[in-house]
Parts: structure tokens; sequence; C-alpha cells
């Protein structure tokens, strides 16, 4: 058995935050768990290999979640980063904080300290922007921020269709305003990925107090009197158990937190009794308020060949577009696939954006999976609902850890979203029905031209609606009844156990959360260093 101040539990984004945050003093001693392997595969650090961990099993969980009845039965496909870095090692690179009125709900919500005001400074604190530094940006982090060094020309046409369909153009979606359309900033760094681990991790294994245990799965906190004692995992096929002399931190994600808290006996009671888990402390809002952005493509033909396509000529553009990896760190190697969007409003009378544009210069189709579309020269985009009203679950299929959680999504549960989501269709399509876009493609995959009606938009939805990868919410900040962590991300009811990761979030943000989860990890940290130091001295 091993002693340490503190064990993080998930070397996800937050996790390797954590564990470089509460290491840097020399002060604690810091033991970081994860299920994964090391994050060594060129598929993470070469951009274009986003492709590739779709599929692969050994770095990305690949849940699936339950029968959906509101997507016509449909298992939808939820990848998660299983390796160091957890999802920020798999995703799409895009660096996107969300709007100032998110964290000012979480504030309004009770939860002090949480307002844009107060977390702007920590986002600031972890960015080193390639741009410079301004009043939203800093430069002295670790986050290496840079703007795209793949741009497909088709990305252009994508803008200036949007502009002409009567959309702003904006050049900083963590600036002023979110609003409009242009391209994404991303984790990058001479033409990389600069995963979490790649900045906060990488650089800090050689501190005598910081451990990294990799392949490893946590099978249960350890409770004693309430109190947060240490953990279980097993490594290599052996059972072992850690001790933590101060806290317990859970980092594994919003799938996978709720999913130990209750296996550790923390969560509903009914819930446990399902699977004969001794109740420790009950909590019902473990695996509750599930939320994700709900996203829906839009295809279409194509008839220029830069594109991605397994078509000569798109080949051919392949081949030189590699030759600029070579030669500049640049091209179609370091693509994030979607490298223009934007923010956009359902209605003008909104006060701020409800939907995001996430636009792809290929015939696109379940998450990438389906190799047959590629043989088309063709266009997607994206639109996803910003901040949806159905909440879905995280529940257990039995007592194993070994065994996926239950994910029960519950998209498009709410009307207010179908509603909102047939008018993002319908922009979806007047944006690509837009010159110059329109006049280089052909003709729509899906929907097809006769899908015109609300009813008929509705039922396409339910044949093809995702997740575009965020899930959020279950193991949520706040004092209701269905909250677990208080606004210190302290666990209710348990002493020595915090939860620090997407899960606690309450409401989702307006946009991708790999940078607000980062942010949260960076907040969390000052928290816990400013109690446990204040105790020392």
């Amino acid at each position: 058995m091993k002693t340490f101040d503190f064990v993080i539990i998930g070397g996800g984004s937050a996790g390797c935050v954590l564990a470089d945050k509460l290491s840097a003093s020399g002060e604690f001693s810091v033991c970081l768990l994860e299920a994964g392997k090391k994050d060594k595969s060129w598929m993470i650090h070469l951009p274009i290999g986003i492709v590739a961990l779709m599929q692969n099993s050994s770095l990305n969980w690949k849940f699936n979640s339950h029968q959906e009845k509101t997507l016509n039965d449909r298992e939808i496909f939820t990848p998660r980063g299983r390796t160091l870095g957890g999802s920020s090692s798999i995703n799409a690179m895009l660096y996107v904080r969300g709007q100032k009125q998110d964290y000012d709900h979480w504030s309004s919500l009770g939860n002090k300290g949480w307002s844009f005001d107060e977390v702007l400074p920590y986002f600031k604190a972890l960015e080193h922007q390639e741009r410079g530094a301004d009043d939203f940006h800093g430069i002295n982090g670790e986050l290496n921020v840079a703007d795209s060094v793949s741009k497909p020309a088709v990305n252009e046409e994508f803008i200036q269709s949007a502009i002409a369909a009567g959309y702003p153009q904006n050049n900083d979606f963590n600036g002023t305003s979110q609003e409009g359309i242009g391209y994404y900033q991303v984790t990058q760094k001479n033409g990389l990925r600069h995963s979490a681990a790649k900045a906060f991790l990488t650089p800090n294994l050689q501190r005598e107090n910081l451990t990294v245990i990799t392949e490893t799965q946590v099978e249960k906190v350890i409770i004693t009197d309430s109190i947060a004692t240490g953990v279980i995992y097993k490594h290599l096929g052996k059972i072992k158990q850690l001790t933590a002399n101060k806290e317990v931190i859970l980092s594994a994600g919003a799938i996978n937190s709720p999913q130990i808290l209750m296996l550790s006996g923390i969560g509903p009671k009914a819930e446990l009794e399902k699977h004969n888990i001794a109740l420790v402390h009950a909590l019902e809002g473990v695996g509750e308020n599930l939320q994700d952005h709900v996203d829906i493509l839009t295809v279409a033909q194509h008839n220029k060949s830069e594109v991605l396509a397994y078509r000569p000529k798109a080949i051919w553009w392949g081949v030189k577009e590699t030759l600029k990896f070579v030669t500049k760190r640049a091209g179609l190697l370091t693509t994030v696939i979607a490298e223009s969007g934007g923010f956009i409003k359902s209605e003008p009378t909104l006060a701020q954006p409800d939907l995001q544009l996430h636009f792809v210069p290929a015939a696109m189709d379940d998450h990438g999976r389906n190799h047959k579309l590629l043989c088309t020269y063709g266009i997607a985009l994206h639109v996803c609902l910003l901040r949806p009203k159905s909440r879905g679950t995280i529940t257990l299929n039995s007592n194993k850890v070994a065994q996926h959680p239950r994910i029960q999504l519950n998209m498009l549960d709410h009307q207010d979203d179908i509603d909102t989501m047939i008018k993002a269709v319908k922009i979806a399509k007047n944006i690509l029905s837009t010159p110059p876009l329109s006049q280089t493609h052909i003709k729509y995959i899906f929907p097809d031209e006769n899908c015109t009606t609300d009813q008929e938009i509705h039922q396409f939805l339910k044949n093809k609606c995702n997740t575009i990868y965020h899930p959020v919410g279950t193991c949520k900040m706040g004092q209701d009844e269905l909250s677990v962590v208080n606004d210190q991300l302290k666990v209710h009811g348990i002493k020595q156990l915090r939860v620090i990761d997407a899960s606690i979030m309450p409401t989702l943000v307006s946009g991708n959360t790999n940078a607000p989860t980062m942010m949260i990890a960076a907040k969390a940290a000052d928290m816990i260093l400013a109690e446990h130091s204040s105790s020392k001295s």
C-alpha cells in the first residue's frame, strides 16, 4: 500500500491540469491514475489521426448509449478518450470557452466564484495565445492556442456563403462576442496536437512528488466514517490500494465519474440496491442531469476535388498537402477536420447564439465511420443545439467496473429542442444553398430535397441526430436535491472527496467543453492549495 497526499482518478483534461498544479510547489505528493495507456500513438499527436481514433478501442472508450426512444431506438456512439490527456487526446482540438452568460448562470444558481469575470483569469492563465495577449487572452500559460495551419479552400467558400446568408463574421469566438462565422482556433503547437497531457503532464513527469500510473482501473473509492481515505484499483491484473492523506479527486469525466461514485456506494439508493452495492451515502443526483449537444449533419455532393475523399483527384491533392507538413508543418496532416464554423441564432430576436456550426470538407456520416460516403466528393455542415433542455442519465449495468455504464442521452426529449433543431436543419440547407457554395455542390445527399415539412424534418432528426461529444452535468455543482458537489467541488456528505471535471457543470456551456474543463481544474487546484497550505501554516 502506498500513501500520497492527493490521489487523482483520471488522467484526462482535468486530471492533467490538477496533477501539474498540485505538484508544482513540491509541497505535496500526487498520484494520477489513468485507465488507458500512455499517449504515445502517432494517431494522437498527428492531428489527422482523429479519423483513426474514432475506431481505436485502445485509446477510445467507444461507449454506446442505450437504445434512445426519442431517436428511433438507435444506440448513439459516444467516444471518450482513454489515454493520458483523455478526450483532449482524441478530440477535434477546437479551443472554445462558451458564452459569458453560461458562467454567470452558474453563479446565479448559488455557485459562488463561478461567474465569467471570476473564471476568465483562469482561462487566460492557462493559455499561450499565439496571436498575443489582450483583455481576453494570455500568453504565459502552458496550453498552446493557435490558428489552424490547415484551411482547405472550401472553408473560405463556407464562410462567404454564411455571411451572404446574413450571419456576421467573427475572427475570435473567445473575444468580446461569440456570435458570427469564421475559423476556429485550435490546441496545436507546431502543427501537432497540444493535448492536456502534452501541455501539463509530459513536461512535469520528472517531478519526484508526481507519480503517474497508466493502464489501471479504479474499482472504488474507500470511504471510512464518511471520509474518503483512498482507492482500490486493478493494475496488471492485481488488486491494489492507495491511501490519500488529504483528498481523493475524481476526474474521470461525465460518464465514468458517476459510475465510480456509484460503485463506491455513493449515489441513488434504488440504483445501488438494484446492483447489490452497499449504500455508503445516498446522493440522488449522481448520474442525473446528463446534458450533451444534440447535433445534425446536412451533407451535399461537391464538384471540386480539394476535399477529403477516396477519389483519385482528392488523393493527389492530399499528397501535395502532405508535402506541406514535411516542409512547413502545415497542410492536411494538421487538419482538425472542422476548421471553420461559428455561432448563430435560430431566431434573430434571441439575445445570444443558440446554435453552433462545424463545417467539414467531406461527405461525412456516422462520426466519419461511413467510409462508403467518403467515395463521394462532398461537404457537410454540423449544426448543434447549444443549450438543450433535454436531460439524460448515467446509471449502472452491473456492479463491475469493467462493464460500461448505462448511458441514456434522451436527446430531443424536450419539444423546444425539437423545434429549434428543425430550424437548424433549414438554416444549414440555406447556407449550403447560398453562393459561393451553391455553385459548387450538385445535390443534397441528406436530407433529400423532398424533406421540407416540419414533420419530415423531425423524422430526419430522429433517424440521424447524434452527439457531438460534449457530455456534462452528471455530478452537478449546487445546493439543490440533485446536486452532487458544492461550489468548492466537494462531494456533499463526504469529506476529503471532490469531483473535478465536466460532470460538475450544472448546465452545458455554449460550445466545445475541453477548454472549460481545464479551467475548472485550474480553479479547483487553487481552492485545494489554498485550503491545505493554510492548514499547514
